[in-house]
């Protein structure tokens, strides 16, 4: 554990502050370092916001040594939308990028994982550790069967990532009975590269350490990868299935939960 883990507190946003903090720090990282842009982004306060802020669950790392009324003091946040409150407000953000048809047929409970980002400087230490423990204790409160979310790849030249697309393909394809499929309008084939030519070093060089973080945990992809021009990434759909989830990290989340009962 990092030795400044003392001075971050992690919690559901429920002030103002805090989602004004949350959508600074995702201007800063989607906007600002990835080239990002869309509809109700407000360059102008550095705001970056979307219609399903509302509906939302902001789960937000705080660094309690910055500035509150500066929005300063959020250095790393996930946004949450579960299944049940996504049948209230409409949709799931990922409607707009996959056919999700199957995964709702499934009958079993939703979370759907979005925005995530964390500071630059704040990468690699205690903050994605804080962030992580505590999205286990949401989905273990909440009865959270299948987490899904898209995570990008920054760009969208296919050709740069070619080997890490293919590697998701060929050994990380979701089940068949529960497989998301790209829209058409911008769907993007991840099999490019034939499997006897697929370097596994060159495709986990290429590949975000977030996707990295959720293959470990037994992660799976979509059918196909999404262009996302307005936010200049290519998008892949990643699901983890709790029940699949390695052994290690099952004990580990549920003694942790049983422990703060």
């Amino acid at each position: 554990m990092d030795p400044d883990s003392k001075f971050f507190d992690i919690r559901i946003a429920t002030s103002e502050q805090d989602l004004k903090a949350a959508q600074r720090l995702r201007y800063r990282v989607f906007v600002e370092e990835l080239g990002a842009d869309g509809k109700l982004v407000d360059h102008e306060a550095r705001l970056e916001r979307d219609e399903f802020d509302e509906a939302v669950d902001h789960l937000i790392l705080v660094d309690l040594r910055r500035d509150v009324q500066q929005l300063d003091h959020v250095v790393g946040v996930y946004r949450l939308l579960p299944g049940t409150r996504a049948r209230e407000f409409g949709r799931f953000y990922c409607d707009s990028e996959y056919d999700l048809t199957r995964l709702r047929a499934s009958g079993r409970p939703l979370l759907e994982l979005g925005r995530s980002c964390i500071l630059p400087e704040y990468r690699g230490g205690a903050g994605m550790f804080l962030l992580w423990n505590a999205l286990s204790e949401y989905v273990l409160e909440l009865g959270i069967e299948i987490l899904f979310g898209v995570a990008s790849f920054h760009g969208t030249d296919i050709d740069e990532i070619a080997q890490p697309l293919g590697w998701l393909h060929a050994h990380h394809l979701a089940a068949a009975d529960l497989r998301p499929v790209a829209r058409k309008e911008a769907y993007q084939r991840m099999d490019l590269i034939p499997p006897e030519q697929l370097d596994r070093r060159a495709a986990m060089l290429g590949m975000p350490a977030l996707i990295k973080a959720y293959l470990r945990l037994g992660g799976t992809v979509g059918d196909g990868a999404y262009l996302d021009r307005d936010f200049n990434t290519t998008d892949v759909l990643l699901m983890m299935d709790t029940s699949a989830m390695s052994q290690k990290h099952r004990d580990f989340y549920t003694s942790k939960w049983q422990k703060r009962g």
